[in-house]
C-alpha cells in the first residue's frame, strides 16, 4: 500500500450525458468549457476514451468495478443493486486510508453508508432542497419533462443543480479540513443530460445561428430502421415537430457546459485553497448525447460515436502535463489506474487496464491500445420498429422518460480499431463504418466486398475482446496468470 501521508487527494468529477469533442480544446468551434480545457492542457487527456455502455448505471458500475456490463451484470438502469464484483472503488480507497465523499447524482450500487459524507441524491428533476425557491425550481424541471426550454430558465443560478452540488462539496471540504489523511471527493453532476435548460447569461451565450451544422437529420434514423426508426418515430408521434428545435437544443446544451465549467472552476479552486498536499483531478462522463444528430435527442438506439465516446482527462498529482494521448481507453480503466497509483492490488475480476504508465508519459504498447470495445443491451430479442411493448409511461401524451425497454432489448457489441468500426447485433445483423470517410456512420459497409479484409480483421479482434472479458468470478482454487497493469493484449 502507498504511503497514506503522501497519497494525493482525488477529485473525481463526472458529468452525465456529455458528448466528447464539445469543447474548444477538443476541436469544437465554440468555447464551452475554458477552465476544463485548461485543466486538461495542464495534464493528460484521452480523445480516444469510450464508455463501456451508453447508459448511466451500466457505465457507472464499470467505473466502480473496472468491469464491463456483461461481467458486472448491470445492463440497464434499474438493477444497480445486482452488481457482481469482488471489491469496488470505495472499498479499495477506504483500505488505502481515504476519507470518502460523494455529492450529486448516484445511479450506482454504493449508497450513503459507503461514504463518510453523502449529499444527494440529485437527479434530473431536482435534489435536496433547503429553500422554497429550490422546490419551485425542481417542480419547474419536472414540468419540462426532459424537454427543451425555448426561453431562459426563470430561476437564478443558485437554484441550478450543479451550483447546489458544488455548495455541498465545498461545505464538506471545509468540514474535513482537519482530517488527517487523503480525501476522495466524487462530484457527480446530472447535467448536461436533459431537460435542456439554462438561465442567463448562459442561455444567450451561444446563439442558435452560431451552432455548428449537424452531421444529418431524422432521415438517417428512419433509413437505419430497427431501434433507430422506433425512437425517431416515437419522438415525432409524442412531440410533433420536435426536431425543429435542434439548434435551440444544441445552444442550451453548450450553455449547460459553460455553466458546469464555471461550477467546476469554483470547486477546484476551493479544493486547492483548502486541501493540503497534492490533488489529482479526474474528469469523465458516463456516456454521450446525440445532440440532434440522426434527428435524435438523449441516447437510446445503437452504439454511434456520439454516444460511446466520452471526455476524459487527468490533471495534477503524478501526471506529466501537456499530453494528448492517442490510445483507445475505457471508463473501466479508471479503477485499476487508481489501484496502481495507490499500490493496491487489482481485485479479482477487474478487466480494465491501468493507465498509470501513460499518465507519467511512458509509451503505451500498440497491441494493447489500438482498439476499444463497448456493449449495449440487456438480453432477449430485439424489438421491431412497429412493436409497442410496455413503457414506464403512456404512449399517449408528451412524456418520454425511459426508452430502454425497447431500444436496449437484445444485445449489441462494438469494436473500433483505427478509423474502422464494427457493430454486431443479436438479431443476426451488423454494421461496419469507415469513420475517416463517413464520420456520421451513415453508410453501412458490412456487406461491401471491398471491405472484406477489414471486416475479417475487426471480427477477429472483436472475438479476442469478448474472450478477454469473459468473467473470472467467482475464483476457485486455481489462480489465472496475470500481466502487469492488466495489459493483456501486449502480454500475448
Amino acid at each position: 500500500m502507498a504511503d497514506t501521508e503522501h497519497a494525493p487527494h482525488i477529485l473525481l468529477i463526472m458529468t452525465d450525458q456529455q458528448r466528447a469533442g464539445y469543447t474548444r480544446g477538443s476541436g469544437f468551434p465554440l468555447d464551452t468549457m475554458p477552465f476544463c480545457d485548461a485543466l486538461a492542457a495542464e495534464g493528460c487527456s484521452f480523445p480516444g476514451a469510450y464508455t463501456t455502455a451508453p447508459a448511466c448505471v451500466p457505465a457507472r458500475e464499470s467505473l466502480l468495478t473496472g468491469r464491463w456490463p456483461s461481467a458486472h451484470r448491470v445492463t440497464q438502469n434499474s438493477n444497480a443493486a445486482h452488481a457482481w464484483y469482488d471489491k469496488d472503488l470505495p472499498q479499495v480507497l477506504r483500505a488505502a486510508g481515504y476519507r470518502l465523499s460523494f455529492a450529486g447524482k448516484p445511479h450506482m450500487h454504493p449508497g450513503p453508508d459507503d461514504f463518510d459524507y453523502f449529499a444527494g441524491p440529485y437527479f434530473h428533476a431536482g435534489g435536496p432542497q433547503r429553500e422554497r425557491e429550490q422546490q419551485d425550481f425542481d417542480e419547474w424541471l419536472d414540468y419540462l419533462d426532459f424537454g427543451v426550454a425555448t426561453e431562459p430558465t426563470p430561476f437564478p443560478l443558485r437554484d441550478q443543480l450543479p451550483y447546489r452540488i458544488v455548495d455541498d462539496a465545498i461545505a464538506d471540504l471545509d468540514a474535513s479540513a482537519g482530517h488527517q489523511g487523503p480525501q476522495f471527493s466524487w462530484i457527480s453532476f446530472p447535467e448536461p443530460h436533459n431537460p435542456y435548460q439554462v438561465p442567463e447569461p448562459y442561455f444567450s451565450l451561444f446563439a442558435e445561428e452560431e451552432i455548428p451544422e449537424r452531421a444529418h437529420g431524422p432521415e438517417v434514423a428512419r433509413a437505419k430502421g430497427g431501434h433507430w426508426a422506433w425512437l425517431q418515430e416515437l419522438f415525432e408521434e409524442k412531440r410533433p415537430g420536435y426536431d425543429d428545435q435542434w439548434r435551440r437544443y444544441r445552444a442550451n446544451y453548450c450553455g449547460m457546459l459553460r455553466l458546469l465549467d464555471d461550477q467546476i472552476r469554483r470547486l477546484v479552486e476551493h479544493a486547492r485553497a483548502t486541501l493540503e498536499g497534492q490533488i489529482l483531478v479526474i474528469f469523465v462522463s458516463d456516456h454521450g448525447d446525440y445532440t440532434g444528430d440522426f434527428g435524435l435527442q438523449r441516447k437510446g438506439a445503437g452504439l454511434p460515436e456520439c454516444l460511446v465516446r466520452v471526455p476524459l482527462f487527468f490533471s495534477g498529482a503524478g501526471v506529466a502535463g501537456g499530453q494528448i494521448r492517442d490510445e483507445f481507453v475505457s471508463i473501466a480503466d479508471l479503477f485499476p489506474t487508481l489501484c496502481e497509483l495507490l499500490e493496491e492490488p487489482f481485485p479479482d475480476g477487474v478487466q480494465g487496464r491501468s493507465l498509470l504508465p501513460l499518465l507519467s508519459g511512458a509509451p503505451g504498447p500498440e497491441a494493447e491500445f489500438d482498439s476499444i470495445y463497448a456493449e449495449s443491451g440487456f438480453g432477449g430479442l430485439m424489438y421491431g420498429p412497429s412493436e409497442r411493448p410496455p413503457l414506464h409511461f403512456s404512449y399517449d401524451g408528451y412524456s418520454i422518460d425511459s426508452l430502454n425497454s425497447v431500444t436496449q432489448s437484445g444485445r449489441s457489441r462494438m469494436l473500433r480499431r483505427g478509423d474502422h468500426k464494427i457493430v454486431l447485433h443479436s438479431n443476426d445483423t451488423g454494421e461496419l463504418y469507415d469513420l475517416s470517410a463517413d464520420p456520421g456512420e451513415v453508410t453501412n459497409l458490412i456487406d461491401d466486398p471491398a471491405y472484406a479484409t477489414v471486416r475479417h480483421d475487426l471480427l477477429w479482434r472483436l472475438t479476442q475482446w469478448m474472450l478477454r472479458l469473459q468473467d473470472e468470478l467467482p475464483r476457485g482454487t486455481y489462480t489465472p496468470k496475470t500481466s502487469p497493469h492488466n495489459w493483456t493484449m501486449s502480454a500475448s
